[in-house]
């Protein structure tokens, strides 16, 4: 009784009903709702604190930035969902709200796109020497519908693409980056009725902001090859995985294309399966069989790391 009167006053309120109608519709930062209900920074500020108070959004810290959301599932979702329904959706305040809120997307759209394009010509470069993503993507598939996970982290998720090929297969789904644009492009390309359960944030591959055990299977995607120490990387991966989980690997075989490192960056030059092994053994799991994947100079491979628990079945 108590939760649901709080619940009911705290909306109580046609600016924090519109706020709630907003992010249903994605997630945004105070300024993106400061732009598209026209009110002051501090009064929109107090509005979402209250609601989140309440349990109806959620407040994600990206570093200096600060994104409000709704629930996916849940009983507070639930209610939200009921609570907007109930809204004409021909108000013309709401009707209003939707325009800039389009606007806003758009915004970000145009933003997202001027950024891929700069760097599409090296993505680009990089693709025609490799297996297409596609095979990859259906190989990775398969694993992830094998693994019947609940909650899957994407480490490294730029563009949030593995969280639109892997969002279906899983309940929740979460992507972390160190780069803000890449995380605005993913914002773009997740922002579909059918992804809502999949959300990206900033953050450090090697200080993840997870506790303990929080997620049932974890990918790590065309990410190592730019990293100073991979093993750590797996480390902290190991740390926020439940046990019975698995950790997927998915990046180039040991080449010797010098011009990806001076060019594009590459600290690492692919991996070998006995160096993945090594590195998951060093942190506790065993490995599955690696699944390589031919067709260019470079070779794709999934290696797949499980815990104890996992291993014992296999």
């Amino acid at each position: 009784m108590d939760k649901l009167l709080r619940i009911l006053k705290a909306t109580a309120d046609p600016s924090r009903i519109r706020l709630l109608i907003l992010c249903v519709h994605g997630e945004f930062t105070v300024g993106e709702l400061v732009q598209v209900i026209g009110q002051s920074q501090p009064r929109v500020s107090r509005h979402l604190r209250i609601l989140c108070d309440a349990g109806l959004l959620q407040r994600t810290q990206q570093g200096s930035w600060v994104f409000y959301r709704s629930f996916s599932k849940g009983i507070d979702a639930e209610f939200v969902r009921r609570l907007t329904a109930l809204i004409p959706a021909k108000d013309p305040t709401i009707q209003l709200d939707q325009q800039r809120l389009m606007k806003l997307k758009n915004d970000r759209l145009q933003a997202a796109t001027l950024y891929f394009q700069e760097s599409a010509s090296d993505w680009d470069s990089i693709r025609a020497l490799h297996v297409d993503d596609v095979n990859v993507e259906r190989e990775l598939q398969k694993c992830v519908v094998a693994a019947k996970p609940r909650k899957l982290l994407d480490i490294g998720t730029g563009t949030g693409r593995i969280l639109e090929v892997l969002g279906p297969c899983v309940q929740d789904a979460e992507g972390i980056d160190f780069s803000h644009e890449m995380l605005n492009l993913a914002r773009v390309n997740l922002d579909d009725p059918s992804l809502r359960h999949c959300r990206v944030r900033y953050g450090d591959m090697y200080q993840l902001p997870y506790q303990d055990q929080s997620f049932d299977y974890i990918t790590i995607h065309q990410v190592l090859h730019f990293t100073d120490q991979p093993q750590l990387v797996l480390k902290e991966a190991t740390r926020v995985l439940k046990n019975g989980g698995q950790i997927a690997i998915i990046d180039f075989y040991s080449h010797e294309r010098e011009e990806l490192r001076t060019k594009y960056q590459h600290r690492r030059l692919g991996f070998s399966n006995e160096e993945i092994e090594n590195w998951l053994d060093q942190v506790g799991l065993g490995m599955k069989r690696p699944i390589r994947l031919g067709g260019g100079p470079l070779a794709v491979v999934i290696w797949t790391g499980v815990t104890s628990k996992e291993r014992e079945k296999n």
